[in-house]
């Protein structure tokens, strides 16, 4: 079976780096009180540095369960920006407070499997009975490429939200005998995907979904990141979406991890510093 090639995926975007700490409480204990005091206004200096860069996002977590105590998602558009803000973070709080157990960096995209313009003027043709050059068509047209336009800057310049809860999961697709995404024709991948999205949108407006592409970047091949106001929602549409084919037979998902965005004092007095 041959399989068409997918369109080439523009190369614009940020970089995205997920950035996983564990405090190590014995070493901090060892700092003086006024040490202390200092290190938590640097780790605040650099989280306003970082925010005040042009162009620069940063979420700061605390991180649920003991796979990590503290995180930050950073978003910034040239890699030298983005690693030498990181190499900042990591040491924010003074040498070996700060143990990294887990790091990811991928990259904004949008999906290869979005409707062309060509694409779309078929539908109306064959759906609505609409000609080209008609009034109607050439509505339909405009809006859907104003939609189009605001899709591909959500995508790759995206605003992230100050939403209380936070998800990060990496994801690949397999490429087993019989569960080859890759050996599937383009079509019929883009077909599976539209309708993975359809159950996505039923979250609109209670998740945030980020899927950021790795390949040649980091381990898997996308990072995803949901936001929401409870942990239902991640619950809900993670649960929904592994029956989904995509996730059902194609699907690879790595180690989940959940964490709070906090105010800056919240967040020192939730990791005890």
């Amino acid at each position: 079976m041959t399989t068409t090639p997918a369109p080439v995926v523009p190369t614009e975007g940020w970089h995205v780096l997920h950035l996983f700490y564990r405090i190590e409480h014995g070493q901090w204990a060892l700092l003086s009180a006024e040490e202390q005091r200092e290190a938590k206004t640097n780790l605040t200096e650099v989280v306003q540095e970082v925010s005040a860069t042009p162009e620069t996002q940063l979420l700061v977590f605390s991180m649920v369960s003991p796979k990590a105590d503290l995180g930050f998602m950073l978003l910034t558009p040239d890699l030298h920006t983005a690693n030498a803000l990181e190499k900042k973070l990591s040491i924010s709080l003074g040498p070996d407070i700060l143990v990294p157990v887990y790091s990811y960096i991928s990259m904004t995209e949008e999906s290869e499997y979005i409707t062309s313009d060509a694409e779309y003027a078929g539908q109306l043709q064959r759906e609505k009975g609409l000609s080209p050059g008609a009034p109607e068509f050439e509505k339909a047209m405009t809006e859907f490429s104003a939609r189009m336009t605001k899709y591909r800057k959500d995508k790759l310049y995206p605003v992230l939200p100050v939403w209380e809860v936070f998800c990060f999961y990496p994801m690949s697709k397999r490429r087993a005998p019989g569960q080859n995404w890759y050996g599937l024709p383009f079509e019929e991948r883009k077909r599976l995907m539209a309708g993975h999205g359809r159950v996505g949108r039923k979250y609109a407006g209670r998740i945030l979904q980020l899927i950021t592409g790795s390949a040649g970047l980091d381990d898997a091949e996308w990072g995803v990141t949901l936001f929401a106001q409870d942990t239902f929602q991640i619950k809900s549409i993670v649960y929904q979406m592994r029956f989904d084919e995509v996730s059902a037979v194609y699907g690879e998902f790595g180690e989940f991890y959940i964490g709070l965005q906090l105010p800056l004092d919240e967040l020192f007095r939730r990791l005890q510093l």
